[in-house]
C-alpha cells in the first residue's frame, strides 16, 4: 500500500482485542505489513511459501489469512471500505439495488473432487463465482460454488443472505440464466423483484446490456488479480475471502486516488 491508501484503510480495521481490553496475544507484525502481504500474494497469484523476504514469514501471514477468514473481519474491513465508496458517490450506505451474475473458472489440481465440478455451457471443469453487486459494482455478496451448480440453486442461498444484510435490497437484475420459477420465489419470499434483461435475438458479438454489464465488469476486475484467473484454494470460504481481499485493494486505491485529488486543490490556494 502506498502512505495514502494505508492513511484511508487505518481508520476502518476492526480493532484487535487486545487493544480493546478483550484479551489476547499482541501482534508481532504490524497490521500494515499483513494486508501488505496479502495484497501481494492476491495481485500477484503467488504460492504462499514464495512470500518474498520483505514481509513477515509466510505461516505468520497464512495464519493471519485464515483468521481473518474465519472471524469474519476481512468482511467487515471489506464492508466498511465499500459504505466509504458509496458515501463518497454521494449514495446511500445500504444499496436498494444490485446486479447478480456467476463467472466460471477453472480449478487447479489442488481444488477437491467434492467441491468442484463440469458447467456444459462452458465447457469448464471447476468452480463457479456467483457475484451479488451493486450498481456501482461493489461487492455485496459471494458464493463459490463447484462449476456445476446451476445460477437458479446458488440464488436461493446467495440472495437471502443478502437481503439478511440489506434490508432495503428491493430489485436485483439479472441475465436468462435466472428466469423460471426463481423469480416468483424472490417476490413471494423475499420481497426483491429480480427483473431479467435479456439479450436480443438479431445481436451477434459482444454488446453491454443495461444493468447486466455492471457485475461483468466486476467480473473482469477479480480477474486483474492473478490469483483469481483460477481457482487454487482447497476451500471455497478461501476462495471467497480471496475475492474480498481483491475487492479491497480496488476499493483502497480508488479512496486514495479520490482524497488525492482534493488535497491538490488546498495546496494550490
Amino acid at each position: 500500500m502506498s502512505d495514502a491508501e494505508w492513511a484511508v484503510v487505518r481508520d476502518l480495521l476492526p480493532v484487535p482485542g487486545w487493544l480493546s481490553g478483550r484479551g489476547g496475544r499482541p501482534e508481532g507484525y504490524c497490521h500494515r505489513q499483513m494486508i501488505d502481504a496479502v495484497r501481494y500474494l492476491v495481485d500477484n497469484g503467488i504460492k504462499w511459501r514464495a512470500m518474498p523476504a520483505d514481509f513477515p514469514p509466510w505461516p505468520r501471514v497464512y495464519a493471519f489469512f485464515t483468521r481473518w477468514r474465519d472471524t469474519g473481519l476481512v468482511t467487515e474491513l471489506h464492508d466498511r471500505l465499500r459504505e466509504a465508496v458509496r458515501t463518497g458517490e454521494g449514495r446511500s450506505i445500504e444499496p436498494s439495488a444490485g446486479v447478480v451474475d456467476s463467472q466460471s473458472v477453472k480449478a487447479d489440481a489442488t481444488v477437491a473432487h467434492a467441491s468442484r465440478g463440469f458447467d456444459a455451457g462452458k465447457k469448464i471443469n471447476g468452480r463457479k463465482r456467483h457475484l451479488l453487486t451493486d450498481t456501482l459494482g461493489l461487492l455485496l455478496n459471494v458464493q463459490v460454488t463447484p462449476a456445476s451448480t446451476t445460477d437458479r440453486d446458488a440464488a436461493r442461498t446467495l440472495l437471502p443472505a443478502a437481503k439478511k444484510d440489506f434490508r432495503h435490497l428491493a430489485r436485483v437484475w439479472a441475465d436468462g440464466g435466472y428466469t423460471g420459477h426463481l423469480t416468483d420465489w424472490t417476490a413471494q419470499h423475499l420481497g426483491i423483484v429480480l427483473d431479467i434483461v435479456r439479450r436480443p435475438d438479431d445481436v451477434r458479438g459482444f454488446q453491454p446490456l443495461p444493468r447486466r454489464w455492471v457485475v461483468e465488469r466486476s467480473l473482469a476486475w477479480l480477474l486483474r488479480s492473478r490469483r483469481l484467473v483460477r481457482d487454487y484454494e482447497r476451500r471455497t470460504d478461501t476462495s471467497e475471502a480471496v475475492i474480498r481481499w481483491s475487492m479491497i485493494a480496488l476499493m483502497n486505491r480508488r479512496l486514495a486516488a479520490r482524497h488525492h485529488h482534493r488535497a491538490v486543490p488546498a495546496r494550490a490556494a
